[in-house]
């Protein structure tokens, strides 16, 4: 039932469960107020570089030392790369696409199962905007997170995308192991005695950005950091992603590529390689015209992971930027505050 004039877009969309796919919907003429963001977090098109873009990687080759030094060399100047010829098969990518739209394709009464205030389990929970009890302005996404390392809770992940979910997890692993021992030899570190650190749980987002009424004024994500080690996304041919390019106030587009998985370093590798490789802001445009999803996978430590500076980086005397914390007060501190650029790392400074 769409809101009444005296109702709140805000509850409609958030307690009621119908989330910004709802309000989608409506076909509103204009965006509520609750979605309409300050100047400074809109995505400035003019400081969008036009020719500027991240690398694409070719990993049609493992056998080539050229292809991990490339790996390592964006790691360090962008933070994300683009890989094609990865070995996860087209179809793989193409179903858990088609699970997300039909996931969300769901009469609310179904998805609102998996709300945080109904889910039989934590690990997975169905949520719109990032934070919605501490977002004071609401950003345009619904997802649905599935802790993937929590092998019980899989009877209760939602069946009409449970097997293709399953299935790309299974078909990425090996990439994303790989990707991860080329990133650790850059570092002069045994993946083999790290990978328990680099990998120690895994989480699946489905993402939907619904169409927007004036896209201009509102976001799909606001500028974040990821909290992951690593994160391996697919996105559909839509488009919508963009990074920030170090160090600057400009913005840079991450195009779809056919077949392609975007890596994004993530703020985890950046504290444990002591700001060798840097996790890179980014934000997700709306869209007015069509909607959009994507499909994240976060390969992170565990939750009582201590995370620091490895000590093979530091042996030649390098001094360390970040102290050691608990990998889950550090998770902890990203989802008590709306998303605000990288400032999750300053948790974690000396």
């Amino acid at each position: 039932m769409a809101p009444s004039p005296t109702d709140d877009y805000r509850n409609f969309a958030v307690t009621k469960g119908h989330g910004v796919k709802g309000l989608s919907d409506l076909k509103l003429d204009a965006l509520p107020e609750q979605y309409i963001q300050p100047v400074a977090e809109r995505l400035d098109m003019t400081k969008v570089l036009k020719k500027e873009s991240i690398p694409v990687i070719d990993m049609s080759n493992l056998d080539d030392p050229n292809v991990a030094d490339q790996i390592a060399a964006a790691a360090e100047k962008w933070g994300f790369f683009q890989i094609i010829n990865h070995g996860v098969p087209i179809e793989v990518l193409e179903n858990v696409k088609e699970a997300t739209h039909r996931f969300f394709a769901l009469p609310v009464e179904e998805k609102i199962k998996y709300t945080q205030e109904q889910s039989p389990t934590n690990s997975v929970r169905l949520t719109t905007s990032f934070l919605p009890k501490v977002d004071k302005v609401l950003e345009w996404k619904d997802y649905l997170s599935i802790l993937v390392s929590d092998k019980k809770s899989s009877e209760f992940w939602p069946s009409t995308c449970k097997n293709d979910v399953k299935e790309y997890v299974e078909k990425s692993e090996f990439v994303m192991k790989w990707l991860l021992k080329a990133l650790m030899k850059g570092l002069n570190v045994d993946m083999d005695s790290k990978e328990s650190i680099l990998m120690g749980s895994t989480r699946i987002n489905l993402n939907y950005y619904p169409v927007c009424p004036n896209p201009e004024l509102a976001i799909g994500v606001g500028r974040h950091s990821d909290v992951s080690t690593l994160t391996f996304l697919l996105q559909d041919n839509v488009g919508g992603l963009h990074i920030r390019k170090m160090d600057t106030d400009t913005w840079i587009f991450v195009p779809p590529v056919e077949g392609a998985i975007v890596i994004n370093i993530g703020d985890a590798l950046q504290i444990l390689s002591n700001g060798k490789y840097k996790s890179a802001e980014h934000c997700v445009a709306a869209n007015g015209s069509k909607d959009r999803i994507s499909v994240p996978i976060f390969t992170n430590p565990s939750p009582d992971d201590i995370i620091g500076p490895l000590p093979e980086v530091l042996k030649n005397g390098e001094k360390p930027i970040y102290k050691h914390v608990l990998y889950s007060d550090y998770v902890k501190h990203f989802y008590r505050k709306s998303h605000d650029g990288k400032h999750t790392l300053d948790f974690a400074q000396m």
